[in-house]
């Protein structure tokens, strides 16, 4: 098949939302209407010992959260699908953000009863500042909860999206009826039973029809005629082209627990959603369906099979097509490398495979090489932007609770580091490392992971930090750059990549500084242009 082909056929994108929105679940769903799972386990239930095909870290088990980003792919209807599935729980944040670089497109969901929390405003605002196409899933409708329009209104003020609504529910929780499908015009009943996979749908061309009372009822009847008047009068027609620039957001209405609104979500989805994008290099911007095979590495997973101790790199594909067995250059160390069994994922299933195009993930066996953000290339010399690492919000000193462990510790962290789980700075002064991280949670799993997998144990020491700002001198032999170093001494660092990082333990401290030392530049994210 020609590489052009191949690219039309994928559609590769991410779900996001607060945790316990329903976001596992429709994964879980999606791959069920894929073939490529033949029973959901639901995330929730301890009566199902099938836990969530996604959720493959015993913590994640233990919490039924999701806490690393996994790629499942499937193929629904001759289109090949690849989602990448981010954890919700705010801790897990920065893990999100760099997942959301590797995809083309975002389905957001929202909890019916909840509607937009705090973790969705902020996932949205990335999406929207990358203008990333975004289609919103109503979640669990089968409960009572807040108004269609009350939650279209919502949506729009919260998340400053432009709707419109591609289908709509007929009453909720206890009335709940069904879904009028606006994009096909057909009529889904809900059953309540969600041992059916796929629901049966019934076209209505004319909601004015007398079948509609047959149907649902006279009053629901009544009340849909209305609210969808309302819908076609209120929101735009839904503009393909608008929605792939980012400025219109189309939702619909469902349960994925029930199976219900799903396979409608789906339909749409692999018409309208766009095929893999062409991505910004240092360099030039590049196209898919350029014949030099490109890519970048958005995360590291170490020990996703504890039997054996290897680290995965997530490779997205912009351009090209990878070939098992190819070298390929490794930008950031110069060297060429060979891959010979490059995996495509599904679920904890992993596969080799031999060619993979642009959309596609594949997992490169690691043995250290690769970092978050490293580009792969037929041998051009470019490196793709934006994967920044993010001022962390907690901070703490990491100890070894055991000498005769400290190789297996500092291995640990190595690897966990280079995963991106969280950040590592060193002192200046004395060497002691620092550990900061998004949320506090993830010292728990810092911990658990060491323990479990490197037979290392950790303890922690409370530090006082506000903020970890990276540092930039204008002039580095300048005066009044060395009166900096020498009076803030004991509150530098270095990061992993040996860059300078001021600590400042309160947001007063950090306006002092600013003004005390005005061609010092102090930066929340590691990734800033320099200036000249």
């Amino acid at each position: 098949m020609s590489l052009q082909k191949e690219i039309k056929r994928r559609r590769t994108f991410g779900i996001i939302s607060h945790p316990d929105a329903g976001k596992t679940t429709l994964t879980e769903k999606l791959l069920l209407f894929g073939g490529a799972i033949q029973e959901a386990g639901a995330v929730k239930s301890n009566k199902i010992k099938k836990g969530a095909t996604s959720d493959f870290m015993e913590i994640e088990r233990q919490r039924g959260i999701s806490v690393a980003t996994s790629v499942l792919a499937f193929e629904y209807e001759g289109i090949k699908i690849n989602i990448l599935d981010t954890p919700g729980h705010k801790d897990f944040a920065e893990d999100t953000f760099r997942t959301l670089t590797a995809v083309d497109s975002v389905i957001v969901v929202i909890d019916v009863a909840k509607g937009v929390e705090e973790q969705t405003e902020k996932l949205v605002e990335v999406c929207r500042m990358r203008n990333i196409p975004m289609i919103v899933f109503i979640n669990k409708m089968d409960r009572e909860g807040k108004d269609a329009f009350e939650l279209l209104d919502e949506i729009e003020q919260k998340l400053n999206l432009r709707v419109t609504p591609l289908s709509f529910p007929i009453g909720m929780g206890y009335d709940f009826k069904g879904i009028y499908n606006i994009w096909e015009k057909n009529i889904n009943l809900f059953s309540g039973d969600s041992r059916k996979n796929i629901e049966e749908t019934i076209e209505i061309e004319d909601v004015q029809s007398p079948q509609l009372e047959k149907l649902i009822g006279e009053k629901p009847a009544k009340t849909l005629r209305d609210e969808l008047e309302l819908v076609y009068e209120v929101y735009p027609d839904f503009d393909r082209e608008e929605y792939l620039e980012g400025k219109l957001q189309p939702v619909f209405f469902g349960s994925a627990l029930n199976n219900f609104g799903v396979r409608e979500l789906l339909d749409c989805f692999v018409e309208i959603a766009p095929t893999p994008r062409p991505k910004e290099s240092d360099t030039r911007l590049v196209k898919p369906d350029e014949k030099e095979f490109s890519g970048f590495v958005f995360k590291i997973h170490a020990n996703m099979d504890p039997k054996h101790r290897d680290r995965l790199a997530f490779v997205k594909i912009v351009s090209g097509t990878f070939e098992r067995n190819s070298p390929y250059l490794h930008v950031r160390n110069g060297k060429k490398l060979k891959f010979s069994s490059p995996n495509a994922f599904f679920a904890e299933k992993k596969q080799i495979v031999d060619i993979s195009y642009p959309g596609d993930i594949v997992g490169l066996h690691d043995t250290g090489n690769f970092k978050i953000g490293d580009t792969l290339t037929e041998g051009e010399e470019m490196r793709y932007k934006g994967i920044p690492s993010f001022s962390p919000e907690h901070f703490k000193y990491i100890n070894n609770a055991d000498p005769m462990k400290s190789k297996q510790l500092e291995k640990g962290i190595d690897q966990l580091m280079d995963e991106g789980v969280a950040q590592l700075f060193t002192l200046e002064l004395n060497g002691r490392k620092v550990i900061g991280t998004v949320g506090a949670l993830q010292f728990e799993v810092i911990q658990y992971r060491l323990e479990h997998e490197y037979g290392a144990k950790c303890s922690y020491e409370n530090l006082n930090v506000h903020k970890a700002c990276w540092v930039e001198a204008k002039d580095p032999k300048s005066e009044e750059f060395a009166d900096f170093k020498r009076v803030k001494a004991k509150f530098l660092a270095k990061d992993k990549r040996g860059q300078l990082v001021f600590f400042a333990d309160s947001a007063f401290t950090l306006q002092m500084t600013q003004s005390k030392y005005p061609n010092v530049k102090l930066h929340f994210v590691s990734e800033f242009e320099k200036t000249k």
